[in-house]
C-alpha cells in the first residue's frame, strides 16, 4: 500500500474527502516527526509506539578497501507494534 492508497482507504473509512484525508495524514506524519525530533515517545494504544533510540559510535570497515573507519553516534527512529496490531495480523 502506498500513500495514495492509504489516503483513499482513510477517506472511505472516515467518510471524508480524499483531500481532507490527505491533510490528516500529512498532519499526523508531521506531528510524529516533530515529537521524535524533540526526543519524545509517541504511543498509540493498540497500534504501537514511535520512539528515538541512540546508536553508539562504533568502528566499521570500508568494504572496498578493508580500511577501518569510525562511524559516529546517531539517533534512529524506532517503532514497536502494540498487542492489538500484532494480534490483528496473526
Amino acid at each position: 500500500m502506498n500513500k495514495a492508497e492509504l489516503i483513499e482507504a482513510m477517506a472511505e473509512s472516515a467518510d471524508i474527502s480524499k483531500a481532507a484525508a490527505g491533510r490528516a495524514l500529512d498532519g499526523m506524519v508531521e506531528a510524529v516527526t516533530e515529537a521524535m525530533k524533540a526526543g519524545d515517545t509517541l504511543s498509540l494504544v493498540g497500534f504501537g509506539t514511535f520512539s528515538v533510540k541512540e546508536r553508539a559510535a562504533r568502528d566499521g570497515r570500508n568494504p572496498q578497501t578493508g580500511e577501518t573507519i569510525k562511524i559516529k553516534a546517531s539517533k534512529i527512529p524506532s517503532f514497536k507494534a502494540g498487542k492489538a496490531l500484532k494480534d490483528a495480523i496473526n
